[in-house]
């Protein structure tokens, strides 16, 4: 059961109206690291939780990025206020109302349709989804995204506290940035409090490949450090292109009625080399087409 706070978790004062700041900060209202996302994320990983602690850690961390959810909205329904009254009531010429739903990014979107109220999209105007949900039902796995989800929108609240000089909202929105590093703590502690915690799942590697590095790309530019040399690592320079020992090849068993069918639909679609005739890009070939078959006369 929920019950709900009229008061926000931190006070919004903002200096006046700015639908592009507005835009802007949409993303931490509807974007894939917005707060509501991140509150979906915790809710549903703690309504699936079976361990008590990191069930009751999940749904606190939950419920306050919906705490968080609000104070961003508000900040987004107070820089549109301006704007949305003299849209509403007709009080502005017609020049002045085109200039003022076209300053930037999708203020015209958030004014017109939805009336200068903060809408469930990113700073592009792109709708939220549970596509940003990105969780798997391991503590382990969803942990260690839960602390990156936390990491990046920490970067993108630094970002928009340098797109604005309004003191009261870089107030906040700082305030909002330093929960962001409070909730990966407390993810970085339950993440380390489950022994053997890496890695993730239940199934352990293949001795073979678990210290194994493969140097995919070489040339200037290649560099050795402690992520792919030292004691704990095997090289591959290559190129090896079957690590384990086969031929590199694919195959597969057929029943014996498949590979005749198979065999068909092969020699039926055969190619001959030798064939070279002359092409619809033959024919109409001019300045820049390359090479090209000639065409007899």
């Amino acid at each position: 059961m929920f019950m709900h706070n009229k008061r926000l978790q931190y006070t919004v004062r903002v200096e006046g109206p700015d639908p592009v700041l507005a835009s802007f900060l949409l993303e931490q209202f509807g974007g894939p690291d917005g707060e509501l996302a991140a509150a979906m994320r915790y809710f549903t990983q703690g309504l699936g939780e079976v361990d008590p602690g990191r069930k009751d850690m999940l749904l606190d961390i939950a419920t306050e990025e919906l705490s968080h959810l609000e104070v961003i909205g508000s900040i987004v329904a107070m820089l549109n206020k301006g704007v949305k009254a003299r849209l509403s009531e007709g009080a502005m010429e017609e020049a002045e109302m085109y200039l003022a739903l076209n300053q930037g990014g999708n203020s015209h979107t958030q004014s017109i349709l939805y009336g200068g109220g903060p809408s469930l999209t990113n700073s592009s105007g792109v709708p939220w989804t549970a596509a940003y949900i990105d969780s798997r039902g391991d503590p382990t796995c969803d942990l260690r995204s839960n602390i990156a989800a936390e990491s990046r929108a920490k970067i993108i609240y630094e970002r928009l506290i340098n797109a604005t000089d309004d003191p009261g909202i870089k107030d906040a929105l700082g305030f909002l940035m330093t929960r962001e590093i409070a909730h990966q703590k407390s993810f970085e502690k339950a993440l380390y409090a489950i022994d053997d915690n890496f890695p993730p799942g239940k199934l352990p590697g293949q001795d073979e490949f678990t210290n194994l590095y493969v140097n995919g790309s070489q040339g200037d530019g290649d560099m050795d450090g402690p992520w792919n040399s030292g004691e704990m690592w095997d090289r591959d320079d290559g190129p090896t292109p079957a690590l384990d020992g086969g031929d590199g090849t694919a195959s597969v068993k057929l029943a014996s009625d498949d590979s005749k069918i198979v065999k068909a639909l092969a020699e039926r679609t055969l190619s001959d080399p030798g064939v070279d005739a002359v092409t619809g890009a033959d024919l109409g070939a001019g300045p820049g087409a390359g090479r090209t078959t000639p065409v007899e006369d």
